[in-house]
């Protein structure tokens, strides 16, 4: 009886332990081990600090005196607003300020309701040269801005628009437009057209249906090609210094007058620099609820 009873147990094999099932448990798709968690994060902290590091100098400079990037010390011993004090009450910035608030605005409103027509006539209508509009659009972004410079121009110089504001928005509409019209073009084509026809119904108009209707729908797109094209003329550098000669005019030809041929004023200048960008962190704040999904909604056709 005890030997059936041995010979029955030997034959029923023995239940893993806990641990070697652990053990021998493969890692999961998502799974990280320990090291490459702790590379990875190594990584993303080197990048962050990389990505930080020259704006937290350039606010650091400004804190100091005229000399502090060669002296860094100098700026420990020295902290004070002074240069801002002289931007903001000494100089001409807030003009430049004033006129580059203008241009980004005018930009901004008058790019977005160009590429936003154009998009959705693209994505709803079907016209002749509908797809080589398009086209156009696309290779005008593949010229470098150096070639633009002399065809604009010339163009401007035979319109009397050389050395004005107006002038200068439609220079920075030729570069926002071509992609702002791609961009919304794609988020027109996730729009249902049943909402279209829903309005044609109605009694809208083409232009009611798009003012009424699509553009309301079109906030995330909206706000990505906003604050796209307000950057484009908020931080644009080499078209106002050529098409602007008056150097009390915007902030790109302003901020030239604090480098001298010999010496630059570098308290002057980083502590405009800072001023410059808080404009752009405002908008950025109003639209970044918006932005992944205008951003990845242009991608997929729904």
């Amino acid at each position: 009886m005890s030997a059936t009873t041995q010979r029955g147990s030997a034959a029923v094999p023995a239940r893993p332990r806990a641990a070697d099932t652990a053990r021998r448990r493969t890692r999961g798709r998502n799974e990280r081990s320990l090291g490459a968690s702790f590379a990875l994060h190594a990584t993303l902290m080197a990048a962050s600090v990389i990505a930080v590091f020259p704006v937290l100098w350039i606010l650091f400079i400004s804190l100091g005196p005229s000399t502090a990037w060669q002296q860094p010390n100098e700026v420990l011993h020295h902290l004070g607003l002074d240069n801002y004090r002289f931007v903001l009450l000494h100089s001409h910035f807030p003009r430049w300020f004033l006129n580059s608030v203008i241009v980004a605005a005018a930009t901004t409103v008058l790019g977005v309701l160009v590429s936003a027509s154009a998009g959705y006539a693209v994505s709803r209508m079907r016209f002749p040269g509908h797809r080589p509009l398009m086209w156009t659009f696309l290779i005008t972004q593949m010229f470098p801005m150096a070639v633009l410079i002399v065809p604009l121009y010339n163009l401007l110089v035979q319109l009397n628009l050389l050395d004005t504001y107006l002038g200068l928005v439609l220079v920075y509409c030729t570069i926002s437009v071509p992609f702002c019209a791609w961009m919304l073009k794609g988020y027109f084509d996730t729009i249902p057209r049943e909402i279209d026809e829903a309005g044609r119904v109605d009694g809208l108009t083409p232009f009611g249906t798009f003012w009424r209707l699509i553009m309301p729908l079109a906030k995330p797109g909206l706000a990505v090609t906003a604050f796209f094209s307000f950057l484009t003329a908020w931080g644009e550098v080499a078209y106002s210094n050529q098409f602007m000669r008056d150097p009390h005019t915007t902030l790109a030809v302003g901020i030239r007058t604090f480098a001298a041929d010999q010496r630059a004023d570098w308290g002057s200048m980083t502590a405009a620099s800072v001023i410059i960008a808080i404009p752009a962190a405002i908008v950025f704040m109003l639209v970044q609820k918006h932005l992944v999904t205008g951003l990845t909604a242009g991608g997929t056709k729904g």
